[in-house]
């Protein structure tokens, strides 16, 4: 007699607090049982492996719209490709605003972008424009239909929300019960730094990093916990790039502030350096805020080990090096103000990860999981069904050989991105079969699932982002509209 639709046998399981071996049962695509001596309709050997949580990278730029027409080069099929090809099962990626236009339209059409995916996702709603009608009644509906979380840029042409807009949509999130993440990068301190920096005939790439030093990702972190903590809203701050940023968030949390950190795999293995290079090639690393140096990476895996940096998501903004469409879009001689930055990352996420941190003895193996898949979901309010390996969630499960030793190149990447700023690097563990909902969805390196088979996950009100209760002078201004 068979209990199973598959059994997932013999593997070593890790959750977010444990490690066993055991078998994973799985009924109609769900955890039907944990144990030992199941019995399937089909069985995946699991023998040597470790057996761990689907990861989830909640934070990665896939098919978004642009303002001239068309999407990122990054398709939700070659974009769940790779994720798959990572161990990665749910996504959550971005729809966003144009500024003079409201937000339900772009996410009608991102909506139906996204049918295609393989993966499972959900969105943030990037706010852009904080108008009256954006604010009071389009957020409200926004929020209602699944996508429970706000993201705001302080920086950034055409992005960026002054101090009175960002706290519109602090209040706004507060009203309807939606996280705001945060993008914390000081506006005019860095189009000061780059006119000077053009001015004086520094335009390479390598002086992308000088246009945005630690200081202006930190002060920018300051104020946004500090508006936060005004309108008594709890905010993520989006890729933590160096401890002095990460401090901002100890401070926030010792008041008692409901303050999230995440921080990229890109922050632990590249520095300002990488973009030191002959020529355009530094192009491929820029992104923002800019990696720091070695010094500051080692400082992130004390933080993570602290549960300060406590999510790292992929912050995958890929945009291909050879592409007209890429980072030459303004020309190779283009100075590094408009060279569009953003690296790639949906496959190299949890490998690096893993190598870096499990294999080299920073983190363990359920600390991993609590970094890319258990913490993710709890705090969009994914979990229980994601994240986790437990009767009752979803049957997504990355089957990982902790030994395997690869050399990274972008082929293995599997995204339409030309390049990976990672090519040559070895890392030890690999995802060799991920599971999503029940069905083999990646076997060594093949992608198998179909494109549509992936399902949109719409999140309802959740304690962990309930606000504190705790506003200046007991007197909530959120409750106006204003």
């Amino acid at each position: 007699m068979t209990d199973y639709d598959l059994v997932v046998a013999g593997g070593t399981v890790v959750t977010a607090s444990d490690m066993y071996r055991a078998d994973v049962g799985i009924v109609d695509g769900r955890i039907a049982a944990v144990g030992t001596g199941l019995r399937g309709q089909r069985t995946v050997d699991a023998q040597g492996l470790l057996v761990m949580p689907g990861g989830v990278d909640s934070h990665c730029h896939i098919e978004q719209l642009q303002a001239g027409g068309g999407a990122d080069e990054e398709t939700f099929i070659t974009g769940s490709t790779s994720a798959l090809a990572g161990g990665t099962t749910t996504v959550i990626t971005f729809s966003t605003q144009f500024k003079g236009h409201g937000i339900l339209k772009p996410l009608a059409e991102y909506r139906r972008r996204a049918a295609k995916a393989m993966v499972d996702y959900t969105f943030h709603q990037i706010i852009t424009d904080a108008t009256d009608e954006v604010i009071f009644n389009e957020v409200p509906q926004v929020v209602a239909s699944g996508v429970r979380s706000l993201k705001v840029f302080l920086t950034y042409d055409p992005l960026h929300l002054d101090d009175r807009q960002f706290i519109r949509v602090l209040a706004a999130a507060r009203r309807t019960g939606a996280l705001v993440t945060v993008h914390c990068e000081n506006y005019e301190a860095i189009r000061w730094r780059t006119a000077a920096l053009l001015a004086d005939g520094r335009t390479e790439p390598k002086y992308h990093a000088w246009s945005r030093p630690a200081v202006v990702e930190r002060e920018a972190t300051h104020r946004a916990i500090a508006l936060a903590e005004m309108v008594d809203q709890p905010i993520q701050i989006f890729h933590v790039s160096c401890p002095e940023v990460a401090d901002e968030i100890v401070r926030a949390r010792a008041r008692g502030l409901k303050v999230w950190g995440e921080t990229c795999p890109q922050y632990f293995v590249l520095s300002a350096d990488h973009m030191d290079r002959p020529g355009f090639e530094g192009a491929k690393f820029m992104c923002s805020p800019a990696p720091r140096d070695a010094a500051a990476s080692e400082g992130l895996w004390k933080l993570v080990r602290d549960g300060v940096l406590d999510v790292v998501s992929s912050d995958h903004s890929g945009w291909s090096y050879d592409s007209p469409v890429g980072k030459r879009a303004n020309g190779t001689g283009a100075p590094f103000r408009d060279i569009p930055n953003g690296v790639p990352g949906l496959g190299s996420r949890l490998p690096i990860l893993f190598s870096e941190g499990v294999s080299k003895g920073r983190i363990d193996a359920c600390t991993f999981v609590r970094l890319t898949a258990f913490n993710p979901s709890r705090l969009f309010g994914l979990y229980p069904r994601k994240g986790t390996i437990a009767p009752g969630a979803d049957a997504d499960l990355v089957l990982w050989d902790a030994a395997k030793r690869v050399t990274m190149t972008n082929d293995l990447m599997q995204h339409i991105i030309d390049y990976t700023p990672y090519e040559g690097m070895e890392v030890t563990g690999w995802p060799v079969t991920t599971i999503r909902r029940g069905e083999v969805a990646m076997k060594d390196g093949i992608v198998q699932a179909q494109p549509g088979s992936g399902q949109f996950l719409a999140r309802g009100p959740y304690d962990m982002i309930r606000p504190t209760g705790n506003v200046p002078f007991g007197f909530d201004a959120s409750t106006f509209l204003v």
